[in-house]
């Protein structure tokens, strides 16, 4: 029997889709080549934005129409049920707190007896993970959060925070660098949040993750700027030690103290991220910074449009997300005013270019300048990361993944840099 994957959305759920190829494999189900070649296909859901979700149920109408046996998982399993039955009636459903019965499912739903596991429980279900034999493993470190943000249901379909043990974590860290992995991306739906509900911190992971033995780098992913309260100044000195990249993914989300409020993230101020980023670059040499940017939110006005586009011009993030708010159906904003969609468009293009003209200025300092990268995508022109996790196209045929080159930048944009090898 045969499962082809398909998975959407972020580095947490491209963490769980091996996870999920894992525990099929474990139950004697393969890898499919594609859709056709599959007995069954395994949709592992993403429930962030309005746009994904059309094209997931699109795809679930799809399916549906030609009888596929079909098994959702991810976000959309564990927060939008009623959405799952409306447009593929014929599925099998199971939220990540039920990974375990994943191949169960399966072989259930290809014997045309759909089932449906989405008891929300505490699952230590790291303990699953697999290593695989790619340059690049994601490996998640908690589910859940303790934020309550009105724009996001990932916390609905995810539940509280529930941090795996760090002897767990780290083996996976261990396994995946002796079977070849050079970067390791940390991933949660708040990695800041690690560790607050046993007592530990990310930063504590951070030094133990910096004594496994091994060439590789670690990517520390996405945190919400309030838990730097207390450890920024170590979570700088964590990010000097040589196994990270010198890079922190911070999302802001507005400009607005009112916003922020609105959107239930107030606990870090405007002012507060702004310090927060001055003591990073201050204390970590190149770092990269990354944000993420939600327009059009509900009371947005033109002032507090105003004021997130001055942030960006004054911190200047080296990479900047820019999202147009749209209503999530379990989310609290959902039920706010709406800001006319016209308006969100507009103001979604203008950040988007005052973000692309930030972003090249940064880029272009970097033009014959000499660095170090390591190849983690193949290609024509393969890709790969500076030491501060930059975006950088090598002009190159031939070169392996895995391998740390010295390269000379010749060019740039406001996504990459473009090298070539000295």
């Amino acid at each position: 029997m045969k499962a082809y994957i398909k998975t959407y959305g972020c580095t947490l759920n491209q963490a769980d889709g091996d996870m999920i190829s894992a525990v099929l494999s474990a139950g004697g189900i393969s890898a499919a080549a594609s859709e056709d070649d599959a007995d069954i296909v395994v949709l592992n859901t993403c429930t962030v934005k309005e746009q994904t979700q059309t094209r997931i149920v699109q795809k679930m109408r799809d399916l549906d129409r030609t009888k596929k046996p079909m098994l959702i998982t991810g976000c959309m399993a564990g927060a939008n049920q009623d959405i799952i039955r409306k447009h593929a009636p014929s599925a099998s459903i199971v939220s990540v707190h039920n990974m375990s019965r994943i191949a169960e499912a399966a072989l259930s739903a290809v014997d045309r007896k759909p089932v449906e596991y989405t008891k929300k429980h505490r699952s230590n279900r790291l303990d699953m993970f697999s290593p695989t034999n790619g340059v690049v493993a994601r490996i998640p470190i908690n589910d859940g959060c303790l934020s309550s943000c009105s724009f996001c249901e990932t916390r609905y379909a995810r539940g509280s925070l529930n941090s795996f043990a760090d002897n767990v974590i780290l083996k996976a860290v261990e396994s995946s660098v002796r079977r070849g992995a050079k970067e390791i991306d940390i991933t949660s739906q708040d990695t800041g949040a690690y560790g607050r509900d046993r007592g530990t911190g990310i930063v504590e992971l951070m030094q133990q993750m910096a004594s496994i033995e091994g060439d590789f780098k670690v990517r520390i992913g996405m945190m919400n700027p309030e838990h730097l309260k207390d450890s920024i100044e170590g979570f700088a000195d964590a990010l000097c030690l040589d196994k990270f990249y010198r890079f922190a993914h911070i999302p802001i989300q507005s400009g607005s103290d009112k916003i922020l409020e609105a959107m239930g993230r107030s606990k870090c101020t405007v002012e507060e991220f702004e310090e927060y980023v001055s003591c990073l670059r201050k204390r970590v040499p190149g770092i990269t910074i990354e944000t993420d940017v939600i327009v059009g939110f509900p009371g947005e006005s033109d002032a507090d449009f105003e004021m997130t586009i001055n942030m960006l011009k004054m911190v200047k993030p080296d990479v900047t997300n820019i999202s147009r708010f749209t209503k999530r159906p379990h989310a609290r904003a959902s039920r706010m005013p709406q800001v006319a969609t016209a308006i969100i468009n507009e103001r979604s293009s203008y950040a988007t270019k005052t973000v692309r003209a930030i972003q090249s200025e940064i880029n272009s300092h970097f033009v014959g300048k000499r660095m170090r990268v390591l190849i983690t995508e193949p290609g024509v022109s393969p890709v790969g990361r500076d030491p501060c996790y930059r975006h950088a196209v090598v002009t190159a045929r031939g070169l392996d993944l895995g391998a740390t080159i010295e390269a000379r930048v010749y060019s740039s944009s406001a996504y990459s840099i473009i090298c070539a090898p000295e």
